[in-house]
């Protein structure tokens, strides 16, 4: 398994991973079917996020070159919050329970701690027990919750805010 920077030839595997996490998870943001973007929006997505001084994304590749996760993160870019980043992170199942969540993180961290961020923040459904356990073991603390955050299977979810000082 090899953790490296995204480039902009993978948008059509980045989007398939994002795909695959829409319609096995309900963790993530999408329902199944609900993302729109094309290749060539993901391709300028992408081709942004690389000229921004503090975002990046970190992809998890197999043993044949398929992506199967990643770690995204958005750097903020006025004066007084270009000091925080917020994170997005998904993993396909299969390949969850393997450390790997923990090696993103730390590859992450250091990153940002070179481009001078400060503050990591994220959310994380409530009942997302297995990401709240990598969270609050790489250091995260729960600030606060986002009640009603959002609506799962026509259910309210709340979210809990976390984030960690660096």
């Amino acid at each position: 398994m090899k953790i490296r920077e995204i480039r902009t030839s993978d948008a059509d595997s980045f989007l398939e991973v994002n795909h695959q996490l829409d319609n096995e998870t309900s963790f993530m943001l999408y329902e199944p079917g609900e993302r729109k973007t094309t290749v060539e929006k993901q391709k300028i997505m992408l081709e942004r996020v690389s000229k921004e001084k503090t975002s990046n994304i970190w992809v998890l590749e197999n043993d044949v070159g398929k992506l199967v996760g990643y770690l995204a993160l958005f750097g903020q870019t006025l004066q007084r919050n270009s000091h925080s980043a917020y994170i997005v992170v998904g993993i396909i199942e299969d390949y969850q329970g393997q450390g790997l969540g923990k090696k993103l993180f730390i590859q992450m961290e250091e990153w940002a701690k070179e481009k001078g961020i400060h503050r990591l923040e994220l959310t994380v459904m409530k009942h997302n027990y297995k990401a709240l356990q990598l969270y609050l073991k790489m250091g995260f603390e729960i600030e606060g919750v986002k009640r009603d955050s959002l609506k799962v299977n026509g259910e309210y979810v709340d979210e809990y805010y976390l984030s960690k000082l660096i």
